[in-house]
C-alpha cells in the first residue's frame, strides 16, 4: 500500500493504482473496524475487524448500490403445514416453522417469534390465507403483535358472507418501532362462532417477513 500526501491542500491518496486491496483499520479497545477498497470486486467496504472482506457490514459497489450483509431481515412460512380448526375467542399464534431466509438469525421457528436485535424501526408484513371462515362468527382478526403495540386487520364475517367462506386472505403491513429485545409474532382471533377456520400452510399464501429499516 502506498500513501501519497499532497501538502498544499491537505489531501491524501491511499494506494498506488495497481490491483491491490487498500484499507484503513481503526484499532479500538473492544472492537476493530476497517474501511477499504476491495479491488477484485471494485467495491468500498466497511466492516468489523482488521481483515478486509471477512465481516462486511456495508458494501458500496461501483454503480452506487449499497448492501448490508448483516442487516436483520427474515422471510418465514409454514412449509405446507396447515393449522386447522383454530380456536375461537382467544388469540392464537400463527406458526411459521420454516425459513426462506433469516439474516442475523433473529427469527425463532420454535415459537414463531422475531426478536429485534437493536432498537429501531422495522418493516413487518404478513399474509395469511384462511379457509372455512364461519359466517356465524362476529369477526375474524389477524394481528402483528409486538411488544410495544398491535397492528390489526378485521373482517366482519356476519355482514360479508352469506355462507362459510372457503378462502379469504388477510394482509397486514406496518413500520413498527421496536426496542432491542422486543418481539413480534402473528396472531389470529375469532369472535364467537365455531372453531372451524384453517390457516393454509401453502408458502405462496401464508408467510411473515420483516427487516430493519433504520
Amino acid at each position: 500500500m502506498a500513501l501519497t500526501k499532497v501538502i498544499g491542500n491537505g489531501l491524501g491518496t491511499l494506494g498506488d493504482g495497481t490491483a491491490n486491496d487498500t484499507k484503513i483499520v481503526f484499532d479500538g479497545n473492544a472492537q476493530d473496524f476497517h474501511i477499504g477498497l476491495d479491488d477484485s470486486a471494485d467495491s468500498l467496504t466497511i466492516g468489523l475487524g482488521s481483515a478486509l472482506g471477512t465481516t462486511s457490514h456495508m458494501i458500496f459497489d461501483a454503480n452506487g448500490h449499497i448492501t448490508k450483509p448483516k442487516q436483520s431481515a427474515f422471510l418465514v412460512h409454514k412449509n405446507n403445514s396447515a393449522q386447522e380448526n383454530l380456536a375461537a375467542n382467544v388469540d392464537v399464534t400463527i406458526t411459521f416453522g420454516a425459513e426462506h431466509f433469516d439474516v442475523n438469525s433473529d427469527f425463532n421457528t420454535s415459537n414463531s417469534t422475531f426478536t429485534a436485535p437493536v432498537t429501531g424501526k422495522y418493516f413487518l408484513s404478513t399474509a395469511i390465507r384462511l379457509g372455512q371462515l364461519d359466517t356465524d362468527a362476529n369477526y375474524h382478526i389477524i394481528t402483528i403483535f409486538t411488544s410495544n403495540r398491535s397492528y390489526r386487520v378485521l373482517l366482519d364475517s356476519n355482514n360479508t358472507f352469506s355462507g362459510d367462506s372457503l378462502y379469504h386472505s388477510f394482509t397486514v403491513a406496518t413500520l413498527a418501532d421496536m426496542d432491542a429485545g422486543d418481539t413480534a409474532k402473528v396472531e389470529f382471533n375469532q369472535g364467537s362462532g365455531s372453531a372451524i377456520a384453517d390457516a393454509s400452510g401453502d408458502p405462496q399464501f401464508t408467510f411473515f417477513s420483516g427487516y430493519l429499516v433504520c
